[in-house]
């Protein structure tokens, strides 16, 4: 793999993962951009415990562009991305957060500002535009993982960051705002609620490790979609979605970084076949966030477990689930679909 650093017109930087080492990445960004936005602010809620990022400029970001105007489709006037790429990465023109900081007032009462530092990173998979993460090789599947461990690391090592985390949202449905396929890459300066609380459950479990102790209940039950000699994708058996599916390594490693050569080229096939099978279900492409579970930088390494999350809010062929009163008020989730039945479906799809 070549690795090359570069920095587009506004001083972010581009990162280019090749296959080849003859790639050419010597094509400048020369756009007239404007400056770059200042960091977000962090507002503590203390009711909730939660830190809440306030990111005024994101409002601005570009939206559904036409496919000529794809900023993420390389080498063309108005892309982030001047020469053609296997995958690519940047710095998000409109980060959650950044290093970027300004100037924060305090809001008074019991709440708490603080600068949303960090970092915010776009991760192009493929400068095909209208391809899916499931129509990828193997080996660019492997490239893409590849970039991930990178940035894993490299985030990590970031001052102030404490979580770095890796996703990628698929589907109008989902909300995304450019089609081409890609996924982005937070460094968060706090642990994230869904994180801490998972944490906090497994420093609570006794005799083992609790993910590690789910992984084996589910490898022996009815759930299994897929496995391979080092990967299992099942469905939880508390499912919160219609159709959710965990991918869990057959060993504990703490993050991206930590998987072997052997288990990030055992990922791809597993993966891009659950996903398949998703878009199989009703013959439409389906919508879903993929997110990856890592441990944070500093905090229960010892106790985190590598996983994959993808979960879909397509409930059937013309149905959606949307979170509503319950989920989004209380967070009490309530799933229209059985997940014995959810797995079950999965292994019956058609997966060409």
């Amino acid at each position: 793999m070549k690795r090359t650093i570069t920095h587009l017109a506004d001083g972010r930087e581009l990162l280019y993962f090749d296959r080849r080492d003859d790639a050419d990445h010597s094509a400048i960004d020369t756009r007239d951009l404007p400056p770059r936005p200042l960091a977000s602010e962090l507002r503590y809620d203390p009711l909730m415990d939660e830190w809440v990022a306030v990111a005024r400029h994101r409002q601005t970001r570009t939206h559904l562009p036409s496919a000529d105007e794809c900023p993420l489709c390389p080498a063309h006037p108005g892309s982030e991305i001047p020469s053609l790429y296997d995958v690519a990465v940047f710095e998000n023109r409109f980060p959650s957060f950044s290093f970027n900081i300004g100037e924060y007032e305090e809001v008074g009462g019991l709440s708490q500002v603080r600068p949303g530092i960090g970092r915010c990173e776009v991760v192009c998979f493929t400068p095909v535009h209208d391809a899916s993460f499931s129509s990828l090789s193997d080996d660019q599947v492997e490239l893409v993982m590849e970039a991930w461990a990178d940035r894993t690391s490299e985030l990590s090592a970031l001052p102030g960051v404490e979580q770095v985390f890796c996703f990628e949202n698929r589907g109008a449905e989902i909300g995304i705002t450019l089609p081409h396929p890609h996924g982005q890459i937070y460094a968060y300066p706090y642990v994230t609620p869904r994180t801490r609380q998972m944490l906090e459950a497994a420093a609570r479990h006794q005799g083992g490790n609790l993910f590690a102790d789910v992984l084996a209940a589910e490898r022996k039950g009815p759930r299994v979609v897929a496995s391979n000699e080092h990967w299992t994708a099942f469905v939880p058996a508390a499912a919160r979605y219609p159709f959710e599916v965990h991918l869990y390594p057959h060993r504990r490693v703490p993050d991206i970084p930590g998987l072997s050569a052997e288990e990030r080229s055992a990922f791809g096939p597993l993966y891009t076949d659950v996903l398949r099978r998703l878009d199989g279900l009703f013959g439409v492409a389906m919508p879903y966030v993929a997110a990856w579970h890592q441990a944070p930088v500093s905090h229960g390494r010892d106790l985190a477990y590598l996983h994959l999350q993808l979960f879909s809010i397509r409930r059937a062929a013309n149905k959606l689930k949307y979170l509503a009163g319950s989920e989004s008020a209380m967070g009490a989730f309530v799933n229209d679909v059985l997940p014995e039945e959810a797995a079950r479906m999965l292994r019956e799809s058609v997966t060409s």
